[in-house]
């Protein structure tokens, strides 16, 4: 893609979208991050160049006015609502905010001839898989409101692509992990739900202990397994996706793992190497709608976007988040 065509990230501010931004600055392309900062940071946009514009993707007129601006060649649209918990209690939340919201980015996007669309999307899509691993021809039965939601937008923009010619690359992601290697920009969620910070956590003395939900499972060790993928590797595949569809590629929906199954009690031991510490655990029954087993076939999006993860060690992933927990924000991002 041309360096000189700028491209929109929304929700460029959160976890994801940040380590995206900073890796496509460092190619040279023109970035323009629009995040609402409700979730996301400030002080995660730490490239030179990067423009930051707070807002809302369901704002008209705030788009128009970018489109306007900028005449985007593409969007990379990670804004999004992502606790499964609180879906699940406030469904009308995420719907509105994941699904309804971006359809108004859409039409601005049609109005000004931009057909270049790269999707955060979600292996929740997908439900209780039908088999292991996941191939993105696997039934997509969520069952959650948020995972839904990402569906119901992925629906939108294959119909956009019949109606339009929108084309799009639906990214549904594992299990994100991880953070910048020299720890400037990292996972600060609040809540914070994910695994290997909740660990580290847990070493740190933030909290008290880690409960691990379900040891009887039918894995190795009794506890869950997961598809872990460096947030790093994530990044690289929305700039694989930008490429593809710039160079006239069809809409495609890839699926973004390692293909490696991490088990809770491998990264509770992986913690305790990289650290040196030894983590309090708590082990209690397992949690409705846990499968025992989530694992991505990562093949399609190395055959179709020339992208595979770099990252397969879980160490890596954990080395990573340690590094940004001892960096300069500590973990944490000036609230």
């Amino acid at each position: 893609m041309n360096s000189d065509s700028p491209i929109l990230v929304t929700g460029g501010a959160g976890y994801i979208g940040s380590h995206t931004v900073r890796l496509l600055a460092e190619q040279g392309r023109r970035v323009v991050v629009l995040d609402n900062l409700v979730f996301g940071h400030r002080e995660a946009i730490v490239s030179e160049g990067v423009e930051f514009v707070q807002g809302a993707v369901g704002d008209r007129e705030l788009l128009k006015d970018l489109f306007t601006q900028h005449q985007f060649s593409a969007v990379v649209h990670f804004a999004a609502y992502a606790y499964v918990g609180e879906s699940v209690t406030n469904p009308l939340k995420y719907y509105r905010n994941n699904t309804a919201e971006p359809l108004t980015l859409l039409e601005v996007m049609q109005e000004f001839g931009c057909k270049n669309f790269v999707f955060s999307s979600t292996c929740a899509t997908y439900g209780v898989p039908a088999s292991i691993p996941i191939v993105e021809s696997n039934p997509q039965d969520p069952i959650n409101p948020y995972g839904r939601s990402k569906l119901m937008l992925e629906w939108v923009l294959r119909d956009c692509d019949s109606a339009w010619g929108l084309k799009s690359a639906c990214l549904r992601y594992f299990n994100a992990s991880g953070a910048a290697e020299d720890g400037l920009i990292g996972e600060d969620h609040d809540p914070e739900t994910h695994l290997i910070p909740r660990v580290l956590m847990a070493v740190t003395g933030e909290i008290s202990h880690l409960d691990v939900f379900g040891t009887d499972y039918p894995t190795p060790d009794g506890t869950c397994i997961r598809d872990y993928i460096h947030v790093n590797d994530l990044a690289g595949a929305h700039a694989k996706a930008l490429d593809f569809l710039a160079g006239g590629g069809d809409s495609v929906r890839c699926n973004l793992g390692t293909g490696v199954g991490v088990s809770v009690r491998q990264i509770i031991d992986a913690v305790e190497e990289v650290t040196g510490k030894e983590v309090p655990v708590q082990y209690g029954p397992r949690r409705e709608g846990d499968p025992p087993q989530l694992l991505a076939d990562p093949s399609y999006a190395r055959d179709t976007l020339g992208w595979e993860a770099q990252h397969k060690d879980v160490r890596d992933m954990v080395r990573s988040a340690w590094a940004w927990m001892n960096g300069p924000h500590q973990g944490r991002y000036p609230r």
